[in-house]
């Protein structure tokens, strides 16, 4: 996929997109941002790690072919974008499953066999029982460790070193032994060590990449919301349909009520009222007439127009929005950095503590046979999977008492940023309130009144008719016997009751109301006008107090108007900002982070994607768009606003959890290393204090399990 930069400049060089599967830490993304840079052609990389992506500015003459060439030079396979869409990223998660099951079911099977020689088989018995193993092992290595092996490799052959290097040295010598082990008849073979390092390393690897997938695919769902084309109407009269992508700007589009708009335009016929949520976050229907601007993914609700095209795809506001919430995940890229930057040293530090080992040991006097086998077991005993597992372990157990609780954490690593927020940023529209206009006054209905109210508005999927049937259904209300019902788009809806004609539409000049409202006409009867209003989500205000408890502060970011905000940053003693675009929201956040606050917002809709991606950490409800809700850390299922504070206690009772484990990791190797240097540790005992290591990190992490309970 390969774009301008979004200034559309003359002068901008182009910028591709690769998927990278293979990045596994903060050393791969120092890798590829520097190494590419010094390549000729290419002014400048820029990783995504949580999508495992890599942008690359470069210039226009350089090809697809040469820029994967590139990439392998430093050590990684590409696709690009526009051939693998996300099919490559999506299979890892699975890859690395299937290979975890394999060492799983080897291991166990390989341990039932060691039983019988730990327990003193000697002989033909044992032989039979390593031959046995073996034949279990070597498969299961072929398979489930070529994840490192491809890695090592890779690397290698570049003249390059990652963390997979000693794991695939330390696998395969083991192996190596293990077979010298069992041709010699000798009395120890290590295939259940290795084996089970295969698993507890798999065992991390899939932890991560799942909660890597879950935080993907915020920018495609967005691009979804537009049109795949629309009706154009040409000169001679004629109207075609044209696809998305071959829409051109000047074309007119024939835009019935109920489409969504494939382009950005301005409405050159008619008028209508349409859902502008997607940029504003207002629910209200807004009016459109001959002049007005509109947007790409809007949602024409009342009648038909003819709307001329000024931008198409990547010009579109939908479209900016999008690279807005793009950019703003990338910037999460140099937080992983920090966080992962000790994996640097991992590899060079292994192989150095192994060589001297080995090489002090032989001239200490120790044979090739002793000496590699104490190489081996330091190898082993300093693999970091208790120290993989230590983030992993703990986020995927909270995350299940969350998933439990009605919340869903999508990316492992937002649970520690959200335990480090101090400002909460909320949208109204949606995420304060229920984003859904109900009646205020419908308790001075009759019951006739009632029961005509709810046979017409379930006639119509209008926004408004929708609040009101939700709340008469809910009242137990018995619809009335209508006939003849029809709705005429932009005015309201007919029928007729027992000869009498009744209607519900919108209110005329002669009816004065405020805000939203709706009117029901009874011939031969009075008017009665409904009253609509969004609602405070359930346990707002006890949420926000919980908040300030946790010492968060709060306000309000929206892009309603000051008037329809106001109520409610009255009711909840809020400050508010009003009347924002996209980019609006992205600026007030820059600015707190700037003034070294750590960001959490709360948003739910499609104008709210960027500002979600941006801030150090987000949440959006069930509710929320589906942009919103793939932009966002976490998504709440329910009415109440109740898991916000929930969340935020269970993240900082994880990192409580999360540090413990560090501690336990590092104290493992401070204690295991040195004996192993020692001599005292074989391959096996390393292996099952490397597991043993990881059980306990596992074990400590599962106090989290009630987490989503904990006040």
């Amino acid at each position: 996929m390969t774009a301008p930069t979004t200034n559309q400049a003359a002068t901008a060089l182009p910028v591709t997109d690769f998927a990278v599967p293979g990045m596994r830490c903060a050393g791969c993304i120092a890798k590829l941002e520097s190494g590419l840079a010094l390549q000729l052609g290419i002014a400048n990389a820029r990783v995504n790690f949580t999508a495992k992506r890599v942008a690359i500015t470069h210039l226009p003459e350089m090809t697809l072919p040469q820029l994967v060439s590139a990439i392998a030079n430093i050590g990684f396979e590409a696709v690009p974008l526009s051939e693998s869409g996300d099919g490559e990223e999506n299979r890892d998660a699975k890859r690395l499953l299937k290979a975890m099951a394999v060492a799983g079911f080897a291991m166990m099977n390989i341990m039932l066999l060691s039983v019988s020689v730990w327990s003193g088989a000697t002989g033909v018995t044992r032989d039979l029982f390593h031959w046995l193993s073996a034949m279990i092992a070597l498969p299961t290595v072929a398979y489930a460790g070529r994840v490192f092996f491809r890695s090592a490799w890779g690397v290698l052959r570049k003249g390059r070193t990652n963390m997979d290097v000693p794991i695939s040295i330390g696998v395969t010598l083991t192996t190596a032994l293990s077979l010298y082990e069992t041709f010699t008849h000798g009395p120890h073979a290590y295939f259940d060590g290795v084996v089970m390092l295969l698993f507890f390393l798999l065992t991390g690897r899939w932890l991560d990449a799942v909660m890597r997938d879950r935080a993907r695919d915020g920018v495609s769902a967005l691009l979804k919301q537009r049109a795949s084309g629309a009706m154009v109407l040409h000169a001679e009269g004629q109207s075609t349909w044209v696809d998305a992508k071959s829409l051109k700007p000047g074309m007119v589009m024939l835009v019935a009520a109920g489409e969504r708009l494939a382009a950005d335009g301005i409405v050159t016929e008619g008028c209508s009222s349409f859902d502008l949520s997607l940029l504003t976050g207002e629910t209200a229907p807004q009016s459109v007439v001959t002049g007005s601007v509109v947007h790409a993914g809007t949602l024409n609700l009342d009648a038909p127009v003819h709307i001329q095209i000024t931008a198409t795809g990547a010009d579109t506001a939908i479209a900016d929005i999008a690279r807005l919430m793009e950019q703003a995940t990338q910037s999460k890229s140099h937080y992983v950095r920090i966080a992962d930057r000790a994996a640097r040293y991992y590899a060079p530090a292994v192989h150095s503590l192994a060589a001297v080992s080995f090489l002090g040991w032989m001239a200490a006097g120790a044979g090739w046979h002793e000496s590699l086998l104490i190489c081996v077991a330091v190898l082993i005993i300093t693999c970091p999977c208790a120290l993989g597992l230590a983030v992993p372990a703990a986020q995927i157990v909270v995350a299940g008492s969350l998933m439990r609780a009605g919340i869903l954490v999508k990316d492992g690593s937002a649970l520690e940023r959200l335990a480090e927020v101090d400002l909460a940023m909320f949208d109204k529209t949606g995420t304060l309130t229920l984003g859904r206009p109900m009646p205020d006054n419908l308790s001075q209905a009759t019951d006739a009144q009632k029961a005509i109210l709810l046979s017409l508005t379930r006639a119509s999927r209008h926004p408004l008719s929708e609040g009101i049937r939700r709340a008469l259904e809910s009242g137990g209300v018995k619809a009335a016997k209508v006939r003849q019902i029809h709705e005429v788009a932009g005015t309201g809806i007919f029928a007729t009751l027992d000869g009498q004609a009744v209607s519900l539409g919108r209110p005329g000049r002669e009816i004065s109301h405020d805000g939203l409202a709706a009117v029901l006409q009874i011939e031969g009867h009075d008017a009665f006008v409904v009253h609509l209003s969004d609602q405070l989500r359930p346990e707002a205000v006890a949420t926000l107090k919980a908040l300030t408890r946790l010492g968060i502060a709060s306000s309000i970011l929206s892009g309603d108007r000051a008037e329809s905000v106001a109520p409610i940053a009255r009711a909840l003693a809020m400050t508010a900002q009003t009347s924002m675009q996209p980019q609006d929201k992205l600026d007030a956040i820059a600015r707190q982070t700037a003034a070294g606050h750590k960001v959490l917002m709360v948003g739910d809709g499609l104008n709210d994607g960027p500002a979600l991606a941006a801030g150090h950490a987000s949440i959006a409800p069930a509710s929320a768009s589906d942009a919103g809700q793939n932009a966002a850390d976490v998504v709440f299922m329910g009415d109440a606003l109740s898991p916000v504070a929930t969340t935020i206690r269970a993240a900082r009772k994880t990192q409580q959890i999360v540090r413990q484990n560090f501690i336990l990791a590092i104290g493992y190797n401070m204690l295991a290393v040195p004996l192993a240097i020692a001599g005292t540790v074989t391959p096996l005992i390393a292996a099952a204090a490397m597991s043993g290591s990881s059980l306990v990190v596992v074990a400590n992490a599962l106090r989290l399990k009630n987490a989503a309970n904990a006040r």
